[in-house]
C-alpha cells in the first residue's frame, strides 16, 4: 500500500481538527480539549522548538565553514537581507491597495465597533504598554541586540535566534582562519550534530498530523470557548476586514513570490510549492515561523534542492526579519482602525506606513509580540489611537495563521533565489 505523502496527512489532520474543535465547542467539550487534546499540540511545537537552535547553529556553522572566501559570505547576506527588505516593501504596498479598495472600516455599524472596543479593551491596552520598551530604544539597539554577551543565555531561547545567527557565523568565520588540522576536529562535530538533528526532524514529523489535530482544535476551542455562535458573530462583524488581510497575502503569494520564481530562477511552481507545502501546513497551524524553521529548512535542502550552505543563512535569518504576511496585515489594520473611527490617511500617512513597517520588522523582531508592537508603533507614526487595536484582536488568531505562512513562504522562496544566483540549486535530481 502507497505511503500518504506528509502534505496529505497534515491536511487530514487540519481538517479533522477543524471538525474536532467545532463539535467540541457545540457539546461543552472545552475542558477535556483543553486538558487531553491540546497537550499533544503543545508537545508537538516544543519538539519542533527544541531542535530549532541546534539545528541553526550546527548547519550555519558547518556552512559558513565550507566557505574559502569570505566576500562570497558578505555577498550571499547581501543579496538575502535586500530582497527580504524588497518584498516586504512591496507586500505592505498590496495590503495598503487591498484596505483602500474594500474599505473594509466603513462597513462595520457603530454598535458593533462598540462592542468590539469594550469586549477587547483591556487586552488592547496591556500589549500597548510594551511599545514603551521598544520607543526607548535608541536606533542601533538591534544591532546590540544581535550581538551577545553570553553564548548560553542565547542559547537558552528561540527568541534569540538572530543572535544564534550571528554566534554561528562568528564561529563559522573563525574556522575558515585556522589552519584545516587545526579546526577539523570541531567541524567534524557541528557536521554530526547537523545530521543528527535532521533525522530527529524526520522522527517528529512522524507526528505531525496528530500535532496539527491538536492544535487547530485548541485554536477553535480559545477562540469559540463552549458558544460556537461567536465565532459566527465576529467573522460577520470582521469579514470584510479579513477579506483585506486574506485577498492581500493571496495576492502578494501567488503574484510576488511566483513571479520572482518565474523571473530569477529556473525553478517549475509545482515543484515548489510542492516541496514547501508541508513547512506551509506547519505554519498555518502552529503561526510560529521559528518552530516550523527545522521543516523548513529540511523541506528546502531535501525537496527543493537548495544546498545547505545557503539555506542555512538564508532560512534562519528570513525566520528572524523577513515577515511580509505580517507586514501586510499590519499596513490593512492601520488603515483598517482609522477608516473604522473615521480617520483619513493621506498618500503622505500611507508612505509613512510603508517605510515604518519595513523597518520596523528588523527593528522590533526580537520583542515579544512582535506584531503588535509593531502595528501600535504604526498607528502612532500615522496618528492613529493605539487603543484601536481593539477593533481586530478578536479575530487576531485566525490571520496570524495566514500571515504566518505567507511569512515561510517568502523564506523558502528567497532561499531558492539565493541558491539560483550562487549556482547551489540543484534540480534536475529531482525530477527522477
Amino acid at each position: 500500500m502507497k505511503k500518504i505523502a506528509i502534505h496529505w496527512q497534515i491536511i487530514i489532520g487540519l481538517i479533522l481538527g477543524l471538525a474536532y474543535g467545532i463539535f467540541s465547542a457545540s457539546f461543552n467539550w472545552g475542558v477535556f480539549t483543553t486538558n487531553w487534546i491540546a497537550p499533544i499540540g503543545i508537545i508537538f511545537i516544543n519538539l519542533l522548538k527544541l531542535i530549532a537552535m541546534p539545528l541553526v547553529l550546527s548547519s550555519l556553522i558547518t556552512g559558513v565553514a565550507s566557505l574559502s572566501d569570505l566576500k562570497k559570505l558578505s555577498r550571499i547576506g547581501g543579496k538575502t537581507i535586500g530582497i527580504y527588505l524588497a518584498t516586504t516593501a512591496v507586500a505592505v504596498t498590496i495590503g495598503l491597495a487591498s484596505v483602500n479598495l474594500i474599505k473594509p472600516g466603513d462597513k462595520i455599524p457603530h454598535s458593533i465597533k462598540n462592542n468590539l472596543q469594550l469586549t477587547y479593551e483591556e487586552d488592547a491596552l496591556r500589549k500597548a504598554k510594551t511599545v514603551e520598551d521598544v520607543k526607548n530604544r535608541g536606533p542601533l539597539q538591534p544591532f546590540i541586540d544581535m550581538i551577545p554577551s553570553n553564548f548560553f543565555n542565547s542559547a537558552s531561547s528561540n527568541k534569540n535566534m538572530l543572535q544564534i545567527v550571528f554566534i554561528a557565523m562568528f564561529i563559522g568565520v573563525g574556522l575558515i582562519k585556522v589552519p584545516d588540522e587545526k579546526g577539523r576536529a570541531l567541524k567534524e562535530f557541528f557536521e554530526s550534530l547537523n545530521y543528527v538533528v535532521i533525522r530527529l526532524v524526520d522522527i517528529i514529523m512522524l507526528i505531525a498530523p496528530f500535532g496539527v489535530f491538536a492544535l487547530i482544535s485548541q485554536t477553535i476551542n480559545k477562540v469559540a470557548g463552549d458558544n460556537p455562535s461567536e465565532i459566527l458573530e465576529l467573522l460577520s462583524a470582521l469579514g470584510f476586514y479579513m477579506i483585506a488581510v486574506v485577498a492581500g497575502l493571496i495576492v502578494h503569494a501567488i503574484i510576488t513570490y511566483a513571479g520572482l520564481l518565474k523571473t530569477l530562477t529556473s525553478m517549475p511552481l509545482k515543484m515548489f510549492y510542492k516541496g514547501i507545502a508541508p513547512a506551509q501546513l506547519l505554519a498555518f497551524s502552529t503561526s510560529s515561523s521559528g518552530a516550523t524553521l527545522p521543516v523548513t529548512m529540511e523541506r528546502c535542502e531535501d525537496e527543493l534542492g537548495v544546498s545547505e550552505e545557503v539555506s542555512s543563512f538564508v532560512l534562519p535569518l528570513g525566520a528572524t526579519i523577513n515577515m511580509d504576511g505580517t507586514a501586510l496585515y499590519q499596513a490593512v489594520a492601520a488603515v483598517f482602525i482609522a477608516q473604522t473611527i473615521g480617520m483619513s490617511l493621506d498618500l503622505g500617512a500611507q508612505l509613512t506606513i510603508v517605510i515604518t513597517t519595513v523597518l520596523a520588522s528588523i527593528g522590533t523582531a526580537a520583542v515579544p509580540g512582535a506584531g503588535i508592537v509593531m502595528l501600535v508603533i504604526i498607528l502612532e507614526s500615522v496618528g492613529v489611537p493605539s487603543a484601536g487595536i481593539a477593533l481586530i484582536l478578536g479575530v487576531d488568531r485566525i490571520l496570524d495563521m495566514l500571515r504566518t505562512c505567507v511569512n515561510v513562504t517568502g523564506d523558502a522562496t528567497v532561499s531558492v533565489i539565493i541558491a539560483e544566483s550562487e549556482n547551489q540549486l540543484s534540480i534536475k535530481k529531482y525530477f527522477s
